[in-house]
C-alpha cells in the first residue's frame, strides 16, 4: 500500500477516510496489525554471502587473462611466472571482494538514516516509539532537531523548514506549509505539504499522518537503485574488447601456420612444438601483472592527491572520462551561504536587525542566520547582549517574515526580516528610497542572490496587521564558488572533458554559478526537473548535447541522464555527497563522493575525495590520464613483443626453415625482455600535456588504428630483421646452432630497442633527446639487469637454451642488426609524427577515435 504518491494532493481530511485513520491517531492494536501486514518501517537488506561475493570477482576478463597466462606458463614448466600471476590473481579477487562487500553497506548506511525515537499519537495519547514502529496512518508529533522517520503529509505547521538535502541536493533549507493543496504532477522539491523520509527538521513544528512507510518512501525508491550492479571500469571494458580481437587474430595466425605445417608434410609432433611455441609467445602473461601495478601505484599516487581509491580498476577510469556531471554545493561552491552583497538605507540599523532578528549562533543555525552572523563578526555578542529579547514572532510561510521586539536603549523597537515583497507591503519609506531598494532588488535577484529584507519599527505592535516599518536594507546571499573552480573548469574543458552541472538548486542560482566558473556559457541551454519530466529518451539525449545546467534536478533524473549519456559512448564520472546522488554514484563509471558527504554516498563511490573541489577532482584526472596513457604504452609494448615472435617463427614455417628461436628461448625472452622492462612502464612521467589531448572511445582506448599500425610495423620490422639474419646464416653455411643463437639474441635487442622507443607514444626519440632518456630512467635499470642475465645465459650455461657462446662475429651480427631495428622503427615514428603533425591532431586523438560528444 503505498498513498504517498498522490498525498500531496488530498486534504488531511481525505487521508484520515483513505487510511482509516484519525486526529487522534491509530489504535495499538490496529498498529501491530498493519506492522504484521506490511513490516517494520525499514529498508529491506538482500544479505549476499560471502563465497557468492568472492565468487562473483572471477567475471572479469582481466581475471580471465591472467587465468589463461598462469594456466599456459604451467603447462611450459614456468613455475615462477605461474605463481606470481597465480598471486596477482588471488589479490585482485581479494581487493575486489573487499570493495564489493563495502558496497554492500550503502544500503545499511540509507537504513542508519532513519533509525530514531519519533513521537506519536496512539488512541489520542502522545507515545514515544522506535521510528521502525511507525505505520501507514500514524499521526507524527516533530520539531526542531528531529528526523523525518516516513513520508508524512503536514496536517499542522508553524514556520516549519526542513533540510531535504540528502534527496534534493538544495543547498537551503526547504519551506512547509500544511494548508496546500498540489497538483498531481508537482515534484518532489515541490512538495511543500510533504516531509519525507531521512530529512531534518531546522526550525519549527509540525503534526502530519504517515503516508508511506518502509520500502514505500521516497527515500526507499533512491536505495533501490543502489542495489543495481555497477558497470565494469573503462578498463575492463576496454580490455575485453581488446582481448577478443586479439583471440580472433591469434586464432586465424596459429591456424595459417597449422595448415602450411602440415602441407609441407611436417611431423605432428614438430607441429605440436611450433604450435606450443607460438602460444606461448602469443600469451601477453605480463599484462596483468603491470596493469595492477600500473593501477596500484597510480591509486597511491592518488592518494597524495586527496583521491582514495576504494575500486582498483576506477584509477584508469579517469583518465578515460569525457563527462564530469558535478553537483553544486560543496564541490563548485563552498556549501555554506555567505553575505554576497548588500544595500543599506542604515548600515547600523541594518548590522542591528540582521543580529536580533536571528536566532543563529556562528555555528549553529539556519544557514541564512548564520551567514549574517558570520557577516556581522564577534560584535553580534555585544550587540545581542545590550538589546534582550522581549518577545518573538517565528517566520512563517505564508506571512514569509520573521519578527522580534527587543529593548532597545530606553525603548522597545520591532525588528523584522523576511521577502522584500512582504516587508515592502508594510514599508513606510519615501517613495525615493523604495526606487532605490526595488532597483538593488532586481539587480541582485537577477545575480541568483537570496535575498532578505530587513526593517525596523517603533510603532505598536499588537496588530501585525498594522504594522508600518522603515526598510533598512537588503541583504543577498549566495553559496559562493571554491577558489580554483574556474581553473578547473577551463582545464577539463581543455581536455575535450565536458563538465555538466546537475543541481538540485534553481535554475536562475544555477546558472549564476555555472556562468561564474566557466560551466555554462551564453546560448548554452538549461534544463529542469520539469521538463526532464516530460521529454522521451531521444529528445532528451538531443537536448543534453547542448546544454551544460541541470537544475531542479531529482536522484532519478540524475540516474536517467548518466545512463542515457552511456548508452551513447560517453564515459561518465558523477560527483556527489548526498544520499540523493546513490543511484548516479552507482550507475556511473567512476562515481566520487566527497569526504564530508554520507556514508551511503561513500559506500557507494568508487573514489573518495578528501578535498571537496572540483579542481582536485580534474587533478586527479591528470593523475588518469598519465596512467591511462602508460597502460596503452606497456599493452603496445606487450603486443608488438608477442607478435614480433609470432610472426618470427610462422615466417621461417611458411618459408620451409627450422624454428628461428627454441621454446626454451622463448620462455627466456619474457624474462630478459617482458620480465624486466614492462616492470618498469608504471613509473612512466607524463609525455606533453595530457590535458591537452581528447578522451577516446572506449573500443578505441587501447587498441585505435593508430596502435595498430605502431604494433603491426614494429612486429614486422623485429621479425623481418631477425629472420633475414637467420635465413642468411643458414644460406651462408653456418650451423644451425650459430643461427639460432644470433636469432635469439637479435630478437632480445630488438625487444629491447622497443621497450626505449615506447616510453614516448606521441614522439619521436630524437625529437627531444634529453626527455627521450630521461622520462623514465627505470627502463634504463630494466635493460641492464637484463642485459647482465642474457650474459649469463649465453657464456655461462649456453647449453640450457640450446646457444653457443657468442663470439666476435656473431656479435657484430647482433649489433648490425639491432641498430638497423632502431632505425626502422625511429623512421616510422618520425612517419608517425609528421602525419599527425600534418593532420593538427598532434597530442590529441583523431576526430574519429574521440568519444561521445568529442567526436562531433
Amino acid at each position: 500500500m503505498n498513498n504517498s504518491d498522490y498525498s500531496y494532493t488530498k486534504t488531511p481530511e481525505e487521508l484520515y477516510d483513505l487510511l482509516k485513520s484519525s486526529p487522534s491517531g491509530i489504535e495499538a492494536n490496529e498498529a501491530d496489525k498493519r506492522l504484521r501486514i506490511y513490516g517494520f518501517n525499514t529498508l529491506k537488506e538482500e544479505e549476499r554471502s560471502y563465497f557468492s561475493i568472492f565468487l562473483g570477482q572471477f567475471k572479469s576478463p582481466i581475471v580471465a587473462i591472467l587465468i589463461v597466462a598462469a594456466v599456459l606458463s604451467l603447462m611450459m614448466g614456468h613455475r615462477t611466472d605461474s605463481m606470481i600471476i597465480a598471486g596477482i590473481l588471488i589479490i585482485n579477487s581479494l581487493l575486489g571482494f573487499a570493495q564489493e562487500y563495502r558496497a554492500e553497506t550503502s544500503i545499511r548506511a540509507l537504513k542508519k538514516l532513519t533509525e530514531t525515537h519519533v513521537n506519536v499519537i496512539r488512541r489520542g495519547l502522545e507515545a514515544l516509539i522506535p521510528s521502525h514502529e511507525v505505520v501507514l496512518g500514524d499521526v507524527v508529533l516533530l520539531g526542531e532537531g528531529d528526523l523525518v522517520p516516513a513520508d508524512i503529509r503536514l496536517i499542522e505547521s508553524h514556520g516549519l523548514q526542513a533540510d531535504e538535502a540528502i534527496l534534493t541536493g538544495e543547498s537551503v533549507p526547504s519551506a512547509k506549509e500544511a494548508n496546500s493543496i498540489l497538483p498531481i504532477e508537482a515534484l518532489p522539491y515541490e512538495r511543500n505539504n510533504m516531509l519525507f523520509s531521512g530529512t531534518h527538521i531546522i526550525k519549527g513544528t509540525a503534526r502530519g499522518i504517515v503516508t508511506a512507510a518502509g520500502e514505500n518512501t521516497y527515500l526507499a525508491s533512491i536505495a533501490r537503485s543502489a542495489k543495481e550492479q555497477s558497470p565494469h571500469s573503462p578498463l575492463t571494458r576496454a580490455l575485453a574488447i581488446f582481448s577478443k580481437r586479439l583471440m580472433i587474430v591469434l586464432i586465424g595466425m596459429l591456424f595459417l601456420v597449422g595448415i602450411v605445417g602440415v602441407l609441407q608434410g611436417r611431423s605432428h609432433g614438430e607441429m605440436a612444438s611450433i604450435l606450443i611455441a607460438e602460444l606461448v609467445s602469443a600469451a601477453p602473461e605480463g599484462l596483468p601483472i603491470v596493469v595492477t601495478l600500473i593501477l596500484a601505484l597510480g591509486a597511491y599516487r592518488l592518494s597524495h592527491h586527496k583521491v582514495l581509491v576504494r575500486h582498483l580498476p576506477s584509477v584508469e577510469a579517469l583518465g578515460s572520462a569525457s563527462v564530469i556531471a558535478t553537483d553544486k554545493t560543496g564541490t563548485i561552491t563552498e556549501g555554506f551561504l555567505s553575505v554576497r552583497q548588500t544595500e543599506a538605507l542604515d548600515h547600523e540599523e541594518l548590522k542591528k536587525c540582521a543580529v536580533l532578528c536571528n536566532d543563529a549562533t556562528a555555528e549553529r543555525g539556519d544557514a541564512v542566520e548564520t551567514a549574517l552572523v558570520r557577516w556581522i563578526g564577534e560584535e553580534y555578542i555585544s550587540i545581542r547582549n545590550s538589546h534582550p529579547r522581549i518577545f518573538y514572532h517565528p517566520f512563517d510561510p505564508q506571512s514569509r517574515y520573521m519578527a522580534t521586539i527587543n529593548q532597545n536603549e530606553t525603548k522597545e523597537r520591532l525588528y523584522i526580516k523576511g521577502a522584500y515583497e512582504a516587508l515592502r507591503a508594510m514599508a513606510i519609506n519615501p517613495d525615493v528610497e523604495l526606487q532605490t531598494l526595488d532597483n538593488a532588488h532586481d539587480v541582485m535577484a537577477h545575480a541568483g542572490l537570496r535575498l532578505l529584507a530587513f526593517g525596523i519599527s517603533d510603532d505598536k505592535w499588537e496588530d501585525a496587521s498594522a504594522w508600518n516599518i522603515r526598510i533598512v536594507g537588503l541583504i543577498g546571499f549566495a553559496d559562493a564558488a571554491k577558489s580554483g573552480v574556474t581553473d578547473a573548469v577551463a582545464q577539463a574543458q581543455e581536455a575535450g572533458i565536458r563538465v555538466v552541472m546537475v543541481t538540485g538548486d534553481n535554475p536562475i542560482t544555477a546558472r549564476v554559478i555555472a556562468k561564474e566558473v566557466g560551466i555554462w556559457k551564453e546560448g548554452e541551454t538549461i534544463l529542469n526537473g520539469s521538463e526532464i519530466e516530460r521529454m522521451e529518451d531521444a529528445e532528451l539525449h538531443t537536448a543534453l548535447l547542448g546544454c551544460t545546467v541541470i537544475a531542479r534536478a531529482l536522484p532519478e533524473h540524475k540516474y536517467r541522464i548518466v545512463k542515457l549519456l552511456q548508452e551513447h559512448g560517453e564515459i561518465v564520472a558523477v560527483t556527489g555527497d548526498g544520499v540523493n546522488d546513490v543511484p548516479a554514484l552507482k550507475a556511473a563509471d567512476l562515481g566520487i563522493a566527497m569526504g564530508n558527504g554520507s556514508e551511503a554516498a561513500k559506500s557507494t563511490a568508487k573514489m573518495v575525495i578528501t578535498d571537496n573541489n572540483l579542481g582536485v577532482i580534474v587533478d586527479a584526472i591528470r593523475q588518469g590520464r598519465i596512467i591511462t596513457a602508460n597502460l596503452r604504452k606497456v599493452i603496445f609494448y606487450l603486443l608488438a613483443t608477442c607478435f614480433d615472435e609470432i610472426l618470427l617463427i610462422s615466417g621461417a614455417i611458411i618459408m620451409g626453415l627450422p624454428l628461428p628461436i627454441h621454446p626454451t628461448q622463448i620462455l627466456w625472452i619474457n624474462i630478459v625482455t617482458d620480465g624486466v622492462t614492462d616492470k618498469t612502464f608504471p613509473v612512466c612521467r607524463e609525455e606533453g600535456n595530457v590535458m591537452k589531448r581528447f578522451p577516446r572511445r572506449l573500443e578505441k582506448q587501447f587498441f585505435d588504428r593508430w596502435q595498430v599500425a605502431r604494433i603491426g610495423w614494429v612486429s614486422v620490422v623485429n621479425a623481418s630483421v631477425t629472420l633475414a639474419v637467420f635465413y642468411h646464416m643458414l644460406m651462408e653455411g653456418y650451423s644451425y646452432e650459430i643461427a639460432l643463437t644470433v636469432s635469439f639474441c637479435i630478437i632480445v635487442t630488438s625487444q629491447w630497442v622497443n621497450g626505449i622507443l615506447a616510453q614516448k607514444e606521441e614522439e619521436p626519440f630524437f625529437y627531444n633527446i634529453r626527455n627521450s632518456i630521461t622520462i623514465n630512467p627505470a627502463i634504463w635499470i630494466g635493460i641492464g639487469i637484463g642485459l647482465a642475465l642474457q650474459a649469463v645465459a649465453l657464456y655461462v650455461v649456453p647449453q640450457w637454451f640450446h646457444a653457443v657462446s657468442p663470439d666476435g662475429e656473431m656479435l657484430a651480427w647482433i649489433g648490425a642488426a639491432t641498430v638497423l631495428v632502431f632505425i626502422l622503427i625511429e623512421s616510422y615514428k618520425w612517419l608517425e609524427w609528421g602525419l599527425k603533425k600534418n593532420r593538427k591532431v598532434l597530442n590529441v586523438s583523431s576526430a574519429s577515435d574521440r568519444c561521445g560528444h568529442c567526436a562531433g
